[in-house]
């Protein structure tokens, strides 16, 4: 049995007085409002019932559950979060690679990668919906230097799924090159050094010496990335100006804002934000138990 001595005791009492203020308070800001979120989305809550909302049980739940467009809304926002993902790692690995080489201009091309996280994402949103513009816009008047057809980006399903997926990954990429760098960072040099004189090759190296010690940084990151993109709903709302066309290119997140506050099924929308949150902590929880992550971070 351990013998605790009383300085230390003392000293760790000391260290929870100080930290359950704020413990108390976060708790209460992230509690309170799910609580309430939850207990509404068993409501019939909307903009006549706002105040004598009755409970109705699961018959939100079983709507979208039976609804084939939330099925559809949910393979759409898997694809749309899917395709972002490997894109932003994948480009985030190169260009973090590249950039910590020793080449002349690092530091400039360091900040140019950075500066689309510096502008205000409103800000960016609009310019991206400019530049796919049909008519007007510096894509399809490049397309027409071609002599290729412009092409209707904002005025179709699926080329407003490609406009906001590369709007999202401009914005989105300059987080994972900063992570990825932080991470080169910490690599020993000796074990490249190490490998150079054994005759490995930069493949080799990368596969069997930068990946595998990028991990511990890498997969939160990219569970952070895929929560973010997954519910990234001001791309979506500023690029396609709400769903533009007909609704057709919502995501599932941008689809509970219209129900909850443009048709006021707050109840409804609840139980969307609740299903929302129970399909993202399925794929996290699967990703992290394959990649090992707690393993890793406990070691």
């Amino acid at each position: 049995m351990k013998n605790h001595h009383p300085i230390q005791i003392k000293s760790e009492k000391v260290a929870i007085w100080f930290v359950a203020p704020a413990l108390i308070v976060t708790s209460a800001v992230i509690l309170i409002p799910f609580l309430y979120n939850l207990v509404i989305s068993f409501s019939d809550m909307n903009l006549v019932t706002f105040y004598r909302w009755n409970m109705i049980g699961f018959t939100n739940y079983s709507d979208i559950l039976f609804d084939s467009g939330f099925w559809y809304l949910l393979f759409k926002t898997v694809l749309w979060t899917g395709l972002n993902l490997f894109v932003l790692v994948s480009g985030g690995i190169f260009l973090a690679v590249l950039l910590n080489q020793k080449i002349p201009g690092s530091i400039f091309f360091k900040i140019l990668f950075i500066l689309p996280w510096v502008v205000p994402q409103y800000l960016t949103a609009l310019v991206w919906k400019g530049i796919f513009n049909y008519e007007s816009g510096s894509v399809n008047t490049f397309l027409l230097k071609l002599n290729l057809d412009p092409v209707m980006w904002l005025g179709s399903e699926w080329g407003s799924f490609w406009a906001t997926l590369v709007t999202n990954v401009w914005l989105s990429l300059p987080f994972m090159i900063v992570v990825v760098l932080a991470g080169l960072q910490t690599i020993p040099k000796n074990l490249y050094e190490a490998a150079e004189l054994d005759g490995a090759g930069f493949w080799f190296m990368f596969r069997r010496i930068t990946l595998p010690l990028l991990k511990p940084v890498l997969i939160p990151a990219i569970i952070l990335s895929g929560i973010w993109t997954f519910n990234n709903l001001n791309v979506i709302w500023l690029v396609t100006d709400g769903g533009f066309p007909s609704d057709q290119s919502h995501i599932l997140v941008s689809w509970v804002y219209k129900a909850g506050l443009s048709s006021f099924r707050i109840g409804y929308a609840a139980a969307y934000g609740i299903i929302i949150m129970l399909v993202l902590l399925f794929f996290s929880w699967q990703y992290i138990k394959k990649s090992k992550t707690l393993e890793t971070i406990f070691e």
